[in-house]
């Protein structure tokens, strides 16, 4: 099964580097706050990669190029909706969700931060909040086990529920043994294999096909054949559906994995390089994945013979062009680009996970003077539950990557993302408008399609509105925040400005 091919083995030989990278960062995890966020201690250009590496996921490689091959550049407002999103977070959140968990008792989770920002003596506002990141995260996690199973199906050859567990093996080790430090460094070379496969798999797409006009002719005939216009930004859709995929970009804001990033970093003063070499990159790595999507069109339109896998799966189309483009040493390495995708962010989701059960939980509810060596091993244990959860979530062959994606992403964007801006930027929130936020955000993405079936509108737009409203109505009509509570948000404010100045 295994074999000594020359993709396989640099495959595997990838794999084997992040494990070892595991091990290497298991010497400098001493305490839960290095497990969980990596003692506060991410510079700019590691915090920066892997904020864009953790939010990259195997969609990215597998899921975008596949509805971009199936629908055409339509499906470009995603990536338009995510550049849009990723750097307007970036901008007005990171730097100060950094500066408001440190003055807030130094949280670790966001959880946490939520039950110091707001005050909440009865500890309902952190179940809840840690309630929905499990709920969520085990069908995030579920998304990336599906990547990677497709992965190793479609590499060795194996039944599709082996692949579910070869596909999560090598993450479960590194993320088990070293903790954030693991995922953060992994993180790093992983965003840089991501960003060399997206680059240079297009070019080679045109090289084959004779240059950008050639392929743009056969991309045109390609869509006269099944009556559709593959090149252009607004063909078969309307202004709902515009929207839908633009709005994507607002599930940066409540996005618990992308976040934690944002409150490991170093300094706030490291934000602003941070923030240029994520955009930087993701920018890249998006056109990247559209321009697959859209040249593998042309591609498979004049190899029709080659075409059969990528036709009853759409989301194969970057794993099929790298085996039959490059030789069997580079199409090792562009492959371990998307299981360096499912990785990166996988075992970050995992991790938010096991510090949710571990921090919020069994410390803040169970054990509040738990010894620091019982909460590490507690959060190891719990990312060998929650992968296994996912792994179960995964069965289901006929998954798509980019629907579950699509669901959790909905799901943090609305439960969250009102919450985290507001709780920023409006001193006048309090505890109740946070719950009211958090889980009408939450309902709304769960019942919208039962409620209003076939509307066509991304569950985000509706979600996202309607827990801003209820974040401000319940505030306003509730006791206002306590004195001392107004007095931390003020001088958390104050010391982001001045950091911001120097």
């Amino acid at each position: 099964m295994f074999g000594f091919e020359p993709t396989t083995t640099t495959f595997l030989i990838y794999i084997i580097g992040m494990v070892l990278i595991g091990f290497i960062a298991y010497r400098f995890t001493n305490n839960l706050s290095d497990y969980i966020l990596g003692g506060r201690r991410l510079g700019s250009f590691v915090t920066g990669l892997s904020a864009g590496a953790s939010d990259m996921s195997g969609w990215l490689l597998m899921g975008l190029p596949g509805a971009v091959y199936a629908a055409g550049l339509v499906e470009g407002w995603i990536a338009i909706g995510l550049t849009v999103g990723a750097y307007l977070n970036w901008l007005f959140v990171a730097g100060r969700l950094r500066m408001h968990t440190e003055y807030n008792a130094n949280a670790l989770t966001l959880p946490e931060y939520f039950h110091h920002r707001f005050g909440d003596k009865t500890k309902i506002l952190k179940i809840v909040s840690a309630t929905i990141i499990l709920f969520f995260f085990a069908i995030y996690c579920a998304s990336g086990v599906v990547a990677g199973a497709r992965l190793f199906e479609n590499l060795f050859g194996v039944p599709y529920a082996t692949a579910l567990w070869y596909g999560a093996l090598a993450t479960i080790i590194y993320t088990f043994i070293g903790g954030f430090l693991a995922v953060s460094w992994t993180d790093t070379i992983q965003a840089s294999l991501m960003l060399f496969a997206l680059f240079l798999t297009p070019i080679f797409v045109l090289i084959h096909l004779g240059g950008f006009a050639e392929t743009h002719a056969v991309i045109v005939a390609a869509g006269e054949a099944v009556n559709k216009d593959f090149t252009d930004l607004f063909t078969g859709t309307t202004f709902i559906g515009l929207l839908s995929l633009s709005a994507w970009g607002l599930g940066y804001f409540g996005q618990p994995h992308i976040l934690a990033r944002f409150m490991a970093a170093d300094s706030v003063k490291s934000m602003p390089n941070a923030r240029r070499i994520s955009m930087t990159w993701m920018i890249i790595c998006l056109f990247g994945a559209v321009g697959i999507g859209f040249f593998g069109q042309a591609y498979f339109f004049a190899n029709p013979e080659q075409a059969a896998t990528v036709n009853q799966n759409n989301e194969q189309v970057f794993i099929e062009l790298s085996k039959l483009l490059f030789n069997p040493w580079i199409a090792g390495i562009l492959l371990s680009a998307i299981l360096a995708a499912v990785m990166s962010t996988l075992s970050c989701q995992l991790l938010i996970c096991s510090s949710a059960i571990t921090e919020d939980f069994y410390k803040g509810m169970i054990r509040p003077n738990a010894s620091q060596k019982e909460l590490v091993w507690l959060g190891r244990i719990m990312v060998l539950v929650i992968s296994v959860l996912a792994i179960v979530l995964a069965q289901d062959p006929n998954s798509k990557v980019l629907g579950l994606v699509s669901y959790a992403w909905a799901g943090f964007g609305c439960a969250f993302g009102p919450v985290v801006i507001l709780s920023l930027f409006w001193k006048r929130m309090n505890a109740q408008g946070a719950m009211a936020g958090m889980l009408t955000g939450a309902l709304v993405v769960v019942f919208w399609n039962d409620l209003v079936p076939n509307s066509g509108i991304y569950e985000m737009i509706p979600g996202f509105i309607l827990a801003t409203i209820a974040i401000f109505v319940v505030s306003l009509v509730t006791p206002a925040p306590r004195a001392e509570l107004v007095e931390t948000f003020e001088k958390a404010e104050k010391a982001y400005e001045d950091a911001m100045k120097k």
